[in-house]
């Protein structure tokens, strides 16, 4: 578990006992557009089985959320990225993907995704890149 000062004021914590899990699923299910509908179950089934990643304000309110999917071995998909809007545009969103990465370092991973439409600077600011060859990528999806 780690706690750690960031900017501004806000700090990251990976203490599953601090996540506001009726907060996040509103966040997901009704302003995000990955997520739009997930049921609160799916929030806290998807976060049991992740690495959970929250920022939080000073005083104390939940910022920020992401998660990452990884079999700590060898790959992990970072995933479920979410900046409430009261606290956008303060460099949160780079902040938490940087200690993401930095978090799993450690693990030595050669490859950890994630999938944007719209950020791709953000990340760029953590290091992500495109995917190259991204014909060699393929995916089931339940969406179709």
């Amino acid at each position: 578990m780690i706690t750690s000062g960031g900017i501004d004021g806000y700090e990251l914590s990976t203490d599953p006992d601090r996540l506001d899990l009726e907060l996040v699923h509103r966040w997901l299910s009704t302003d995000a557009f990955w997520a739009l509908g997930r049921t609160r179950e799916t929030v806290e089934e998807s976060a049991r089985g992740s690495l959970n990643f929250a920022v939080y304000a000073a005083d104390g309110d939940q910022a920020a959320y992401a998660r990452v999917v990884t079999d700590r071995a060898t790959f992990a998909w970072l995933c479920d990225v979410y900046v409430a809007p009261a606290h956008r545009g303060r460099g949160l969103g780079t902040w938490l993907a940087t200690a993401i990465r930095d978090h799993l370092a450690p693990y030595r991973l050669k490859r950890v995704l994630l999938s944007t439409r719209d950020a791709h600077a953000v990340y760029a600011k953590a290091g992500f890149t495109p995917v190259p060859n991204p014909e060699n990528f393929m995916i089931l999806s339940a969406e179709g």
